[in-house]
């Protein structure tokens, strides 16, 4: 809801950068937004040349003036990052909000959180060998 206030000017869903899957049957929303690919399927299919990668700040953009709606970025980003603006009749994805992450620092749930992928490794990691040295724990206090 931030993201399409704060780009839009209105709460609506349907005009936010990040969409949300949600599985209910298992009780999880997922959110979906632009993961600014190494190599951008969107860029290399947009026949405008409207999806480009900034190469200072390494995120993929979208030039809406060079935008003509042909949609084949969306189909061809596995992740499902870009959409179509139902009133705009253009493509829109997750912008960082210049580096702000609005829609991390307003979640009322604390749910969202903007994190390099760098670090995601490194926090796996962590939480594997703290999962493992309490395992290990568990079984060495039994055989004692």
């Amino acid at each position: 809801m931030i993201c399409s206030l704060v780009h839009e000017g209105r709460c609506n869903p349907a005009e936010a950068r990040i969409s949300v899957v949600k599985f209910e049957e298992k009780g999880l929303n997922l959110p979906i937004f632009c993961q600014n690919c190494e190599e951008p399927l969107c860029e290399a299919v947009c026949p405008q040349k409207a999806v480009y990668k900034d190469n200072s700040t390494g995120q993929v953009l979208v030039d809406t003036k060079r935008c003509i709606g042909c949609r084949m970025c969306i189909l061809a980003c596995p992740i499902g990052g870009p959409s179509f603006h139902p009133v705009k009749r253009e493509v829109i994805k997750c912008d960082l909000c210049s580096g702000e992450f609005i829609c991390a620092k307003y979640c009322p749930e604390g749910a969202l959180e903007m994190v390099n992928f760098d670090t995601i490794g490194a926090r796996k990691r962590r939480e594997n060998i703290r999962r493992l040295s309490s395992y290990v724990s568990m079984i060495m206090g039994e055989k004692e």
